[in-house]
């Protein structure tokens, strides 16, 4: 606690510097482990995907700080509070699956990454990772 009139630097004299240096404040994200932003990929894709701040859990209960990803091809993020859809374009990993195996058709392509609570309620934005990778055609 710091009294009145001692500056901040004084009443920090002699503290360990090292603890209060190693505070840091995590905001919570997701992220593609891989591919990364701008690849060029085959038509057979291997997708690692992560989060921070939050954990990764099956489907089935809402729980504050939990959910599970889903993928986007060629779209944007769901909004906040609104359940991802579950057709081709959206993939859902209700599992609580951190990784997966996609086949892509031949061009440029946009993954989404999306996480969402236990009832597919997206977290919006704030949750969501847009990257762009270049699928090469198989042929010489």
């Amino acid at each position: 606690m710091f009294s009145c009139g001692k500056k901040q630097s004084d009443q920090l004299e002699g503290a360990d510097s090292t603890a209060v240096e190693s505070i840091e404040v995590v905001e919570a994200s997701v992220s593609f482990v891989s591919p990364s932003d701008g690849d060029t990929v085959s038509t057979a894709l291997h997708i690692s995907m992560g989060v921070v701040g939050m954990e990764v859990e099956p489907a089935g209960m809402v729980n504050e700080g939990k959910g599970h990803h889903h993928l986007i091809i060629d779209g944007s993020f769901v909004e906040n509070g609104t359940v991802v859809p579950a057709d081709s374009t959206h993939i859902h990993y209700g599992k609580g699956q951190t990784e997966t195996d996609i086949n892509l058709a031949p061009g440029t392509h946009t993954l989404t990454l999306q996480f969402a609570n236990g009832v597919h309620a997206s977290y919006g934005e704030a949750m969501s990772k847009t990257i762009t990778v270049v699928v090469a055609s198989n042929e010489n």
